[in-house]
């Protein structure tokens, strides 16, 4: 029997720079450990695809406490991930780096192929 993770089609992004120094890969591996929390990552997911919002609008899209969605927007802040502006007496936050998304959209399209292995993807041939 054919194993089905070695016929699929190579990935299409370049590969990761040759001798990435200590710096580099603690600096990247910072933002990989801002991303893997699972409220923060619900989050980031919550301001990509609604836009800027206030911390009770992150809170409710996001399906977390206000003041678990706020303790989590002041790491993902610190991290670059979000900024954030004053707009009256509100905080707004937004995705401060559109690259977050290409990273997740990367990341939860290999989480899902590994899940569907056998199965084409929408626009695959069978």
């Amino acid at each position: 029997m054919p194993d089905a993770l070695h016929n699929r089609a190579p990935h299409l992004h370049s590969p990761l720079p040759r001798g990435m120094g200590g710096e580099a890969s603690e600096t990247l591996a910072r933002q990989f450990a801002v991303l893997s929390d699972p409220s923060r990552l619900r989050i980031v997911y919550a301001l990509l695809e609604g836009g800027a919002m206030c911390v009770s609008d992150v809170a409710a899209t996001a399906g977390l406490g206000e003041s678990a969605t706020s303790h989590q927007l002041a790491k993902l802040r610190a991290s670059g991930a979000v900024s954030s502006a004053r707009r009256g007496r509100e905080i707004w936050y937004r995705i401060a780096d559109a690259h977050v998304r290409i990273l997740l959209d990367a990341a939860a399209e290999h989480h899902i192929g590994e899940r569907e292995v056998g199965k084409p993807r929408d626009g695959a041939p069978a």
